[in-house]
């Protein structure tokens, strides 16, 4: 197999792992959405958008702080920086609403269960 053949396989795995990621995210943002009282998404496309913001924001602080917003991973650290990601992500996304007594109290059951589901899911 030729070095262009196996980046081009990179590449498209690189792509699904991406996906698959956003996916899960959304999934376990779903879920916690549902069970925290004063947080509510409105669509489905909001969770999408969510999910991507979420996402994003998770990436931003990883790359400029080294910190990942892991809500067991880092302990109190990563516990608050979900919390606080989960509140910021309303003001990028319209349709998603949370307050920051429920972003404390999400931030607590997304890491449940993101711990629970298979997979290296993360916010």
């Amino acid at each position: 197999m030729s070095n262009t053949d196996s980046n081009v396989k990179s590449g498209t795995s690189t792509v699904w792992q991406i996906v698959g990621r956003l996916i899960g995210a959304a999934v376990v943002l779903a879920i916690t959405a549902f069970f925290t009282p004063g947080f509510t998404i409105n669509s489905i496309w909001t969770l999408a958008i969510a999910a991507v913001v979420l996402t994003a924001i998770d990436y931003l602080v990883t790359k400029f702080t080294g910190l990942h917003a892991s809500p067991f991973g880092k302990g109190f650290v990563g516990f608050a920086l979900a919390a606080i990601t989960l509140y910021v992500t309303q003001f990028f996304v319209a349709g998603y609403s949370i307050s920051w007594i429920a972003a404390i109290i999400g931030a607590l059951i997304y890491g449940v269960i993101d711990y629970f589901l298979p997979g290296n899911q993360s916010m």
